[in-house]
């Protein structure tokens, strides 16, 4: 038997079996399930199963496997349950549990934003770092060669940067469709923030400038979209509600937008770049360790995508994010901590655990680090937030810049802005001190017996 046909097995006996499934999707690590009934789920046993590097409850149950295996478990468990990746069952009471749990378990303000923010960004994480990692090393090499000019590198330079181009109508998709609207609707007001025609339209005197506000103001507008057309749809009779109930919502977002969204968006996308700025540029390394030392508890519970739009407004406002490099140093000084406890440890199941992880981890994906090693074990996580701290420090300091966003490690190097030297030295920074703190203090030999 194939390691994912056992994995999808034994994880659906331990949540209750196919017929407590409302859902099965999967992101970059994580195995994602909706549960008609969580109180079936064994959390315990979950992390018992060989594979399963960790289990986090949330509005779905996530179950952290690591990159690449985890889509073929999300396959196999779509066989086992009938229910296609993404496909939710066409259940009522579930989706009123479901509306219920949401209301009910970590209902904070900032987590639900955040969360949904994620939920917009995720299925997008693909195309960014293919994209970006093809952009970064066609820049990587035009700029060597300035005068260089050739049809291969004209092609790449198109296929990296074509998904920066129509974001704003992806990002558009998606929001509607979270917020329970018609994706497409949601597309089209992506592309009233977004549309070069803008230019072309004066409004009190001034002309409409393409792309005001951002990803911030296409969410917003997405978001009313959504919220317009289910209110609409309430009041209109069912023979006309497929013409008029788009185009009322169409034309009442797209004057919301031009008025009043984007212009408040492009107030809101300049305090956050400008402020960011500013807390680096006033407090320097200390900034940047303070940054990189405390992100892995947003990662922690999957709120760090929340960021992605706060990173591409970095990088169109001033053509890099100076904010990615000082927090993928989290996943550095985990590296370095899990080293550490490599090297001391005689638990054989950990040290397995590690050799997986590690190579992932040095690629920049650390949620199999964080799940299977240094989270459960207690202390090192905080050995690793140390290091982390240290490389932080680093990149601020020499201000390293990313030009796109990708998975973080030594894979964010080609989208580095020419401080390739700091990057890598910050890295080695992370390492060092996320493994001289984890071995100093951050480890002895019975807290592996956690690891069973």
């Amino acid at each position: 038997m194939r390691k994912e046909e056992r994995l999808a097995q034994e994880i659906l006996e331990k949540v209750g079996g196919k017929s407590n499934i409302g859902q099965v999707a999967n992101c970059m690590t994580r195995l994602r399930l909706k549960l008609k009934n969580d109180s079936l789920a064994n959390a315990a046993e979950l992390k018992a199963i060989d594979g399963v590097m960790g289990v986090i409850e949330d509005e779905t149950l996530q179950i952290v496997i690591g990159p690449g295996l985890v889509t073929k478990v999300a396959s196999e468990m779509s066989k086992l349950t009938g229910l296609s990746v993404g496909e939710v069952e066409d259940d009522e009471d579930l989706a009123v549990k479901m509306r219920q749990d949401i209301k009910t378990k970590n209902n904070t303000p900032v987590k639900n934003l955040l969360r949904k923010i994620g939920n917009i960004f995720i299925p997008l994480i693909p195309a960014l770092i293919a994209s970006g990692l093809i952009n970064g090393a066609a820049n990587f090499f035009k700029n060597a060669n300035p005068d260089y000019e050739a049809t291969w590198l004209s092609l790449l330079l198109f296929m990296g940067g074509g998904i920066f181009a129509y974001l704003g109508v992806l990002v558009g998709w998606n929001t509607a469709k979270e917020f329970g609207g018609t994706p497409a609707l949601g597309a089209v007001a992506g592309i009233f923030v977004f549309n070069p025609a803008l230019a072309t339209v004066e409004l009190f005197g001034e002309a409409l400038v393409p792309g005001r506000g951002g990803l911030f103001a296409v969410i917003f507008a997405a978001w009313l979209m959504a919220v317009t057309e289910r209110t609409v749809r309430k009041f209109m009779p069912n023979a006309i509600d497929i013409i008029l109930t788009p185009l009322i919502s169409v034309l009442f977002v797209g004057f919301t937008t031009l008025l009043v969204i984007q212009p408040a968006g492009g107030y809101l996308t300049e305090g956050i770049t400008n402020g960011i700025n500013l807390i680096l540029d006033t407090g320097g390394f200390l900034a940047g360790a303070v940054l990189a030392g405390t992100f892995l508890p947003l990662v922690m519970v999957g709120l760090h995508h929340g960021l992605t739009p706060i990173h591409l407004e970095l990088i169109e406002s001033s053509s890099v994010t100076v904010l990615l490099p000082i927090l993928a140093m989290a996943g550095a000084g985990q590296v370095g901590a899990s080293m550490a406890i490599y090297v001391k440890t005689k638990n054989k199941k950990l040290k397995n655990i590690i050799k997986g992880a590690l190579p992932v981890g040095f690629l920049g994906i650390g949620e199999p680090l964080l799940y299977g090693v240094t989270l459960p074990l207690g202390r090192p996580f905080l050995t690793a937030c140390l290091g982390a701290a240290m490389g932080g420090a680093v990149q601020a300091f020499f201000k390293t810049g990313a030009y796109s966003i990708g998975v973080s490690g030594l894979s964010l190097i080609p989208l580095i802005n020419g401080k390739y030297l700091y990057y890598f030295i910050g890295l080695l920074v992370a390492y060092f001190f996320g493994f001289l703190f984890t071995y100093l203090f951050g480890f002895k030999e019975e807290m592996a017996n956690s690891i069973k």
